[in-house]
């Protein structure tokens, strides 16, 4: 029996992939989890064997919550299933420990193949996320590949809008410890500014600046 952890802040989508896995043979949805911190919880409660992962959550992102979640059960296979089509997303759930990624416009069927794969320790992708990271490999590092997950994470809350004490608040850090990430960041990307990061984050997919903007 494979136990599955379902990670992602609407309800309704979680409700759908439990009918859909609590259907399957040999499968159990053993838990439910709207944002990082719930998820680090749940995974000590009911120590799942796979965990499938949204990347946008309440607060801290999904690339925060596999984070969480592998370092209180290092046994855990993750699966990401994600709107976030960027090379960005992509790498930085990769390095926090994703063996798998598929976008929400995938088939239930490759969803239940994906979890199957990873619970053998396997890696799986949708077509279109296999061809992204086979364009970065083409092409040498991304924009963001010098960025560990946590800088990641700070620069997506930041060029999103939020502010230093927000994001402090949501990654359970100290307001000193963002600002150093900010500047670390700042250094790595060679912007001087937030406008300048946020126009590179735009240009590389993790922001649409016109929402940015209010437009």
């Amino acid at each position: 029996m494979i136990r599955v952890v379902l990670i992602d802040d609407h309800a309704v989508v979680r409700n759908g992939y439990r009918r859909l896995l609590d259907a399957e043979p040999g499968m159990q949805v053993v838990g439910e989890a709207a944002s990082a911190d719930e998820a680090n919880a749940l995974v000590l409660r009911t120590m799942p064997d796979v965990a499938l992962v949204d990347l946008s959550l309440r607060g801290s992102s999904g690339i925060e919550a596999i984070r969480g979640m592998l370092a209180r059960r290092s046994e855990l296979k993750v699966l990401v299933l994600s709107m976030h089509e960027d090379a960005g997303h992509i790498t930085q759930a990769l390095r926090s420990g994703a063996l798998g990624y598929l976008t929400k416009y995938c088939e239930p069927d490759a969803v239940i193949d994906g979890i199957r794969c990873i619970a053998t320790g396997k890696r799986i992708f949708s077509p279109e996320i296999a061809q992204i990271l086979a364009q970065e490999a083409v092409n040498g590092d991304g924009a963001f590949a010098h960025l560990t997950p946590r800088e990641f994470e700070v620069l997506r809350m930041l060029v999103h809008g939020e502010s230093a004490n927000h994001i402090a608040s949501s990654m359970h850090l100290s307001p000193k410890t963002v600002l150093n990430y900010l500047s670390l960041i700042r250094q790595k990307l060679d912007a001087d500014n937030d406008f300048k990061l946020l126009h590179l984050a735009a240009r590389h997919g993790l922001v649409d600046i016109n929402h940015a903007f209010g437009a």
